[in-house]
């Protein structure tokens, strides 16, 4: 069935098309939830909820651009959403953040991936939002911004200490292997 046939059958609410459309983009988005979300679990909970949402408003699918990428944009706003409600942000002055990025270089020989993904979920939600959305994924913060209901600054500033945090566990990691 082609892709365009599997969005005619899911607009249906056909069963057995919403089962092909998950076992072909559940990698994909699955993906996506284990960068925003805190653990595995949390992830799958993400992923469920996600595709929730895409059967429930496939028929707002109109055909213009990917239907991956709306997918994706989907999954984003879902997770983003659960999280939202949980204000985990810190609230910041606009004036303590420079508008610098910290750009340092992080020295790495072989950082294995799932060290990598580890520590990134273990970042505090306000955190981890924040760096996935615009390290991972490419928002701006104005785009973050208004996404999460914080100002510009907050999301500066949150990306800014995610980075930090994150640089600190690569060097700790960096110097145990090292010895």
């Amino acid at each position: 069935m082609t892709l365009d046939e599997l969005i005619i059958q899911c607009k249906k609410q056909d069963a057995k098309a919403q089962g092909e459309l998950y076992t072909q983009y559940s990698r994909i988005l699955f993906a996506i939830c284990l960068r925003y979300s805190p653990n595995y679990a949390e992830a799958e909970d993400n992923l469920q909820d996600a595709f929730l949402t895409i059967f429930k408003k496939v028929e707002q699918y109109n055909g213009k651009g990917s239907f991956e990428g709306w997918m994706k944009r989907i999954t984003v706003n879902t997770v983003l959403q659960k999280y939202r409600k949980q204000r985990t942000f810190e609230i910041v002055d606009e004036g303590q953040i420079e508008d610098g990025e910290d750009d340092s270089e992080i020295e790495s020989e072989e950082i294995p991936l799932d060290f990598l993904l580890k520590i990134v979920q273990e970042l505090p939600d306000r955190y981890r939002l924040v760096f996935s959305m615009y390290v991972m994924d490419g928002y701006q913060h104005k785009e973050i911004a208004e996404m999460l209901g914080i100002s510009d600054g907050t999301s500066k500033s949150n990306l800014a200490r995610a980075r930090m945090i994150l640089k600190n566990k690569i060097e700790e990691y960096n110097a145990k292997n090292n010895t």
